[in-house]
């Protein structure tokens, strides 16, 4: 695998040239750029968006993206992608859970492998997200993509990617995210034989890093280890497609060219990746242990504070040293709902069935907690130091409920019994 150099820092305004003297210094929109260069801005929040939350970034590239064919209508292959609001299913207050989607056995790309698995809120009044598995055995080599709808985070689960941006190059593997701008074009190059993984299709605000509240100026996801990719240019002319989703629909355009010709650039609205492995975990050192929100990594927020659009939020490895404490997460029941996969390993509270590339769905006020034998197990645990060493679980949790597709609610992959784990909680009660 070739060496990939990075940009580092959360939401910084970076500044990268793939050809010397290609960016324009002291302004944006000089009269005449560098090599014949087009100027381009990209903006994936308002022009009038407060400072502190402005997203854009100004291009440099061979070709404006005016440059292409109408777009017409596009026939995804699955089949099975959907956006939200989904009316084909009504939303079910029922605990679910699925096993790992298999691989494609024909040749399928990162796009036409799409799986919708839920949604809420509305994509076109930009609130809610939408949930999808991506299966993929072969790479995009001359076709394009951008979602209109939604800036997209992936969660490599199987196989590595390579997603080539009109901003540049990322090199994601399992235990790494990545997430691209609403509107980015790019393509997706497999570093293995096939890939599977997760995608949280983010309708609302950019997703930031979470406030740190009283922990201070230090921990969780730090800015520095976010990394960006540094400006590289495509130069091919060719018969290119462009395959957008828009409205909750797919639409392909025809180019002469590729569309990631983008030879400098400079600004915040970029796509940018983490190894998970980065974060700085806070736990307890005494007793009982904190809410679930200190393992947040990213947040979409709403329109109301600390009531987030989407939260990303990981189960990593970690030590837990609680006394006297039940340790793995308590029994619950929230008016948040949480979609959760797992990367690899084992997920503490649910030891059987919930397996890397599954999935599981609590939606807001149903009940949820340790399987009867993990509670029987930790209540009568030796309580040692304990490291949690095999294990990378995660979760979207959003203040709206999500709607399962039709497909998610009659799969076989559905593990229909799911709600049994409980049903063998014995009675303790001694009055």
């Amino acid at each position: 695998m070739e060496s990939v150099s990075y940009l580092t820092g959360f939401n910084n305004e970076h500044e990268t040239e793939a050809l010397p003297g290609a960016l324009p210094v002291g302004q944006f929109n000089p009269q005449k750029v560098a090599y014949g260069l087009y100027t381009e801005q990209f903006s994936s929040t308002a022009f009038t968006a407060p400072r502190a939350h402005n997203r854009r970034t100004w291009f440099y590239r061979i070709r404006p993206s005016a440059v292409q064919s109408d777009y017409q209508p596009y026939s995804q292959a699955s089949q099975l992608v959907r956006t939200g609001p989904i009316t084909e299913q009504v939303p079910v207050p029922n605990m679910l859970r699925w096993s790992a989607l298999p691989m494609p056995s024909t040749p399928t790309d990162f796009v036409d492998g799409l799986v919708t698995l839920a949604a809420n809120g509305d994509a076109a009044t930009q609130i809610g997200l939408g949930i999808h598995i991506y299966l993929a055995n072969q790479s995009m080599t001359d076709r394009f993509f951008y979602n209109a709808d939604g800036e997209l985070l992936l969660v490599p689960e199987a196989g590595g990617l390579i997603l080539h941006t009109e901003c540049g190059r990322l090199d994601v593997a399992p235990g790494e995210i990545a997430v691209i701008p609403r509107g980015m074009k790019f393509r997706v190059a497999l570093q293995d034989a096939q890939a599977r993984g997760y995608m949280c299709e983010n309708y609302g605000a950019c997703f930031e890093l979470p406030e740190r509240g009283p922990v201070g100026a230090n921990g969780y996801a730090n800015d520095r280890d976010f990394q960006y990719p540094v400006a590289a240019y495509e130069d091919r002319e060719g018969q290119f497609d462009l395959i957008c989703k828009y409205g909750g629909n797919f639409f392909q355009a025809t180019l002469g060219h590729s569309p990631l010709d983008v030879v400098a650039w400079t600004g915040n609205s970029a796509p940018y990746k983490y190894d998970l492995s980065r974060f700085n975990v806070i736990n307890t050192v005494s007793f009982d242990h904190p809410d679930p929100s200190i393992f947040t990594v990213l947040t979409s927020p709403s329109d109301t504070p600390g009531v987030a659009n989407c939260d990303f939020v990981i189960f990593p490895p970690r030590w837990m040293v609680a006394e006297k404490t039940f340790r793995p997460p308590w029994y619950h029941r929230n008016i948040m709902s949480e979609f959760m996969g797992l990367i690899h390993g084992v997920y503490d509270a649910k030891e059987k069935g919930f397996e890397p590339g599954g999935a599981s769905l609590h939606n807001c006020m149903s009940p949820h907690g340790p399987e009867a034998d993990v509670f029987e197990k930790a209540s009568n645990a030796e309580l040692q130091p304990q490291r949690y060493e095999n294990t990378m679980a995660f979760m979207f949790e959003s203040r709206y409920a999500f709607t399962p597709t039709h497909f998610a609610m009659t799969t076989e992959l559905r593990q229909q019994n799911y709600v049994a784990c409980w049903n063998s909680l014995k009675k303790h009660f001694r009055p």
